[in-house]
Formats: C-alpha cells, structure tokens, sequence
C-alpha cells in the first residue's frame, strides 16, 4: 500500500510547502521526510532566518499568512516600525510573531544545538510530527549574479527577492560554501530508509539545485532510491508564483516543463505535469521519465491532498 512507503521529498518555497502539507494530510507522519532548502538562510538584524524551514512550519501546522504568502497569519509589525524610528533600513520584513521564530533558533544555536536539533524543537513546538530536516547543518548561501543599475552584481538571495522584488536580470547562481557542507546523520540516514523520492514542485534554481549543490546529496539519492519523482513549477509556460519562468527566460532557457525535465534528466525517473501541458508529454518521455497528466495547479488544500495521492499513486 502506498502509505506503507516511505517518503523522502525536497521542498522549499511556497509551491514546496502546498505540495509538503498535501503529503503531510495523507500519509502516516512516520513515513514522511521532508528534507528543506537552506539555501535562502541569512542573517538579519542579528537572528538567522530560515525562510523555507519556517514557512514548511508555519505551513503545516495551519499558522501561515496565506495571503501574504510568507510569515505567520495575523501579524502586526511593532518591533520593524520600531526599528524604522531607530534609523534601520529595515527592508527585509519580519513581523513580531515571526521573530519569536527566529530568537527561539538564536536561543538553540547559543546552547550549541545544530541546525537539525533546532529545526526538530521548533517543529515540536508547531506540534508536528514528521520529520522536518534542513539540507544541512552548515552555511550555503544562494547569491545571483544579477545585472541591476546597469551594472553585474553578485547579489544575497533576499537582496535579490526581496530588496530588489526580483527585478535585476539573473546572468548566473551560486551555492557560497557548498563545497563544505556535508549532510547530517539524520539527512543521511532518511535518504537511505526512504522508498520514494518526490521533489516538490519548487524553483529547480533557487529552492533545488542549492539542496543539490550538498556534496555526495544527489550521488546518495541516486544511489539509494529507486523511484525519484518531479513535480514540475512550471504550467503552461509560467509560474504559479514567484520568479522561475522570469529566471529561466533570462538564462536562455525555454519556458517550458520539457525545459524542466530536461534540468532533471539523468536523476528523475517519474515526472508529472499539469493537463494543460498534455502536448509536451511525448517529448518528456523521450527523455527516459514516466509521465503523469494531473492537475498541479493547488488552490485549495483538498487540491494540495489530491496531488499528494496522485504522485504516491504514480510512485507506488
């Protein structure tokens, strides 16, 4: 039966939290990993701030601001405006119950926790019960080299996202410290126990590749699980949300999921696409994947829960 695998997937973003809460309302809790970007961390006004762990969090325990998008619902903003009087050029938005989230991890980190330890306290306290892994302990910082003001700029991951909203034309992206970082025990021991892979329909340049970028991560994938399945961000030659169909077109890529299954070949076997891109099934499977029809698009969370089935069902 399908909810006797289990499940290893790779999330971050908003579309990897939909599909990551999907899985989470379907199967066992002890079955399921989730295995998160790091890359999108970064240090503000003091606290180290984990984007993709804290919205999975918030995400799955029912606490996310959905219409926002990011951060925790009903939020007010004292201690930013509170910081604008002092001065700060306060861009990067965090709201006060947010930042109960990250003093909570700076609290951890002081006490000598790593990054899993804390991550797995904090799940606990969103009353969670599957496992919720960083990539890895260690710093990896996504920065993009990005032409802004008329000028190539090596630019931080949230200058770029949120400083910039995602204007400056991306020419190239980077994994800073990738080279050290080295997977958990935990991480290692999930990716060798798991029965399935599914890769959430994120940004294959920002939220999976800086997983990828992990030293002997995708080698050990490869190795150990059998079925790796995708789920492609990309319908009809867009993005639901965020800036993957603008980043792809600006490196020169085809804004297409033919394109995405082309930046997975060689490591997925199973790919799954949306309906409305039924024409480019033939091509895909050319390519040596499996191909799934479906509906990805995920607006509400029986939508989330349905994709979630469908992709198990594709695996098992």
């Amino acid at each position: 039966m399908m909810n006797d695998l289990k499940v290893l997937a790779l999330t971050g973003g908003v579309g990897g939290a939909k599909l990551s809460l999907g899985l989470y309302q379907t199967l066992p809790p002890e079955v399921l990993t989730l295995l998160i970007n790091t890359g999108d961390d970064q240090q503000h006004y003091g606290l180290l701030v984990c984007p993709d762990i804290d919205t999975v969090i918030y995400t799955l325990s029912g606490k996310n601001n959905q219409q926002l998008g990011w951060g925790i619902e009903g939020e007010s903003w004292h201690c930013l405006n509170q910081l604008k009087t002092l001065g700060v050029d306060a861009w990067f938005q965090l709201g006060d119950k947010d930042i109960a989230t990250h003093l909570f991890r700076l609290d951890g980190l002081n006490k000598g926790l790593n990054l899993t330890a804390v991550t797995d306290r904090l799940a606990k306290a969103h009353n969670l019960d599957c496992k919720i892994l960083p990539m890895t302990d260690s710093p990896v910082r996504t920065q993009v080299d990005a032409l802004h003001e008329g000028h190539l700029q090596r630019l931080g991951f949230h200058e770029y996202f949120v400083k910039f909203q995602c204007e400056p034309e991306v020419k190239s992206i980077h994994f800073q410290g990738s080279e050290a970082a080295s997977l958990s025990d935990q991480a290692n021991q999930s990716i060798k126990e798991a029965d399935a892979l599914i890769v959430c329909p994120s940004n294959p340049y920002l939220s999976i590749d800086p997983i990828f970028s992990v030293p002997s991560l995708k080698a050990l994938l490869k190795e150990h699980i059998e079925k790796r399945l995708v789920v492609s961000p990309i319908i009809g030659g867009q993005a639901i949300k965020g800036p993957t169909a603008k980043i792809m077109q600006e490196l020169g890529i085809e804004r297409s999921v033919l394109s995405v299954a082309q930046h997975y070949q060689g490591f997925a076997t199973h790919f799954v696409i949306d309906y409305e891109d039924e024409a480019y099934k033939d091509e895909i499977e050319a390519l040596g994947l499996s191909v799934l029809l479906t509906q990805t698009l995920m607006k509400t969370d029986e939508d989330k829960r349905q994709l979630a089935r469908d992709c198990l069902g594709f695996l098992g």
